[in-house]
């Protein structure tokens, strides 16, 4: 199978990107978009479970009503979409269940032959303590992160990874907590306005590669 990505293309695409700071408002095509989502959706997760939610938001009046619980920072209004994952806060026996339903529809097996998965999945899950799920559906969420901004930098569309946020209040606007998921990390995607970033012809800064990795 030939790659749909040549490691020149990727890598190209790579330092091509940086976390864009101001967006000119254009709209992203809708299939790129999907195709991030996508990306997103195939994103590899401890255990394959996808223990998160994601919410894309293009909607004006409610990014303007998100803008001031992500710090008044441009790009959550400036920007084509954010999209906000937000993790599971709990993992339940009846979420352990539908993923064996979804492996055994999606492959043609039966629930009874993936007992053992099952039981070690959950015999694993439920003993940890609220806070380690909450860590553990976390680290999930940047995995998918990263996949979408290379699936976005594939495509030249601008994206930014975007931490500083009150995170209670996101969960509040968009009603999170009754759906038992919390804001974990914000994407936004569009086109960089070159002339009023200051980073959109700064030099990406990154250690030399035998400063930042050792064969041992």
């Amino acid at each position: 199978m030939t790659p749909a990505t040549q490691p020149d293309q990727l890598l190209n695409a790579l330092n091509w990107r940086y976390a864009t700071k101001r967006y000119n408002g254009e709209s992203i095509p809708e299939s790129s978009l999907n195709d991030i989502l996508e990306s997103i959706r195939l994103t590899p997760t401890s255990l394959g479970i996808q223990p998160f939610h994601v919410f894309v938001i293009a909607n004006k009046e409610l990014r303007d009503q998100l803008k001031p619980a992500l710090n008044n920072q441009p790009q959550c209004t400036e920007s084509s979409h954010i999209i906000v994952f937000a993790t599971w806060k709990s993992v339940t026996e009846i979420k352990v269940d539908d993923y064996m339903a979804l492996i055994a529809e999606t492959r043609g097996v039966t629930v009874e032959s993936l007992a053992g998965f099952r039981s070690m999945a959950w015999g694993y899950l439920s003993k940890q303590s609220p806070e380690n799920i909450e860590v553990w559906a976390s680290k999930q969420t940047y995995i998918a992160l990263g996949t979408a901004m290379v699936s976005a930098a594939s495509q030249q569309i601008d994206a930014t990874p975007m931490e500083g946020f009150s995170a209670p209040a996101v969960n509040e606007i968009l009603e999170l907590d009754k759906y038992d998921l919390h804001a974990s990390v914000i994407l936004a995607l569009g086109y960089r306005d070159s002339n009023i970033d200051p980073l959109a012809s700064a030099n990406k800064v990154r250690r030399p590669i035998h400063k930042l990795i050792d064969f041992i």
